[in-house]
């Protein structure tokens, strides 16, 4: 491998030029620029060539680099950068200098029982071990890993929580009575009941997302906060992508709203503020009012369950809510279908003994 640092005229820093073959067998020439030392050059050249190599020789924080550069182009940066915060904090202290094709079962279920005991919450645990199985299935499904450690190895936690918190309708009204105070607050809460869209979504919204007159919202984005700058995106799934027809009340709370918004244009933000100020305000709110702690995206379980109650069906509530698969909102809601059984049973019933009349 021919290499060779040198200072670049025009900046004044040290660029790298390098001839290397890939992990494919492919002979390529290339030059990375920008470096403050010669040294701070060559050292990211011998770190470059250690995930081209992609041998599993290599250590586990060799190849996680290999791993990021391949995810950041193919997830959202939002995802991504969960992905890392999770595995740089909880999985790279533990497995970081071994060696990839040195780690087993019995080092994966070392790693788990030191989690276990730092008392995460069972969703986080499974959470945080998903993180870990799915580098691994990567490494084996495109550098032909011979196994993955994770799947002998053993999940850990739970893939739900035991019980699903939500709102009733009168819980809500109590709540958003002692947040009224705040126009702005008052209403992004009630949007949020009333339509069950994402929190995301409610902050990326427009003035011109919400027709008056046709009596809808149009979900075409979603809204992230990002190293202190806020971030568009494309919503989470395709069928994200939706338009949401509200109840008439809400038309009028929220034509009031906007009216009362000084030199407001089409394009401007329907509710220029971040989840953490909307995370204040629920606290404020639950401390007042005395209803039961419940998160921001729990208001959106509580639309879905008052739209069971109501009687609607699963692919209704799962077109509303923008989810992708029908499967999603019966995994998510079915626990509140079982009495809707009962009704439906007993209407057939009621059916039958008509014609017997």
């Amino acid at each position: 491998m021919a290499a060779k640092a040198e200072k670049d005229p025009k900046t004044g820093k040290w660029l790298i030029q390098y001839r290397y073959t890939d992990w494919q067998g492919n002979r390529k020439k290339s030059t990375k620029r920008g470096f403050n030392t010669k040294r701070e050059a060559e050292e990211w050249l011998q770190t470059f060539l250690v995930t081209q190599q992609a041998d599993f020789n290599m250590m586990f924080e060799d190849f996680l680099k290999i791993y990021y550069a391949d995810m950041e182009t193919r997830l959202r940066e939002h995802t991504m950068r969960t992905k890392k915060y999770i595995i740089d904090l909880k999985v790279l202290p533990f497995f970081g200098k071994m060696k990839m094709n040195e780690i087993k079962a019995a080092d994966i279920r070392k790693w788990q029982n030191k989690l276990i005991q730092q008392g995460y919450a069972p969703t986080y645990l499974r959470t945080i071990n998903n993180q870990v199985s799915a580098l691994f299935n990567y490494a084996v499904k495109y550098y032909d890993l011979p196994n993955n450690p994770c799947r002998k190895a053993g999940s850990i936690g739970k893939g739900k929580a035991d019980e699903m918190q939500f709102w009733t309708k009168e819980e809500f009204d109590k709540f958003v009575d002692t947040v009224m105070n705040k126009q702005q607050s008052y209403m992004a809460f009630m949007t949020l009941f009333w339509t069950g869209m994402r929190l995301g979504e409610l902050l990326a919204l427009n003035v011109g997302d919400v027709d008056f007159e046709k009596r809808t919202i149009s979900i075409t984005k979603s809204y992230q906060r990002m190293s202190g700058r806020d971030v568009i995106t494309e919503p989470k799934t395709p069928r994200s992508k939706r338009s949401i027809t509200i109840p008439q009340f809400l038309v009028i709370d929220l034509q009031d709203y906007v009216n009362s918004m000084y030199g407001v244009e089409k394009e401007d933000r329907l509710f220029p503020i971040t989840k953490y100020y909307l995370e204040h305000e629920m606290q404020r709110g639950i401390k007042q009012s005395g209803v039961k702690r419940i998160r921001i995206h729990d208001i959106r379980h509580s639309h879905a369950s008052m739209l069971v109650e109501l009687g609607f069906s699963p692919l209704e509530i799962a077109n509303r809510l923008g989810h992708e698969k029908i499967e999603t909102t019966l995994n998510t809601y079915s626990h509140l279908y079982p009495n809707k059984q009962e009704q439906l049973a007993d209407r057939l019933d009621a059916q039958y003994r008509e014609g017997l009349q």
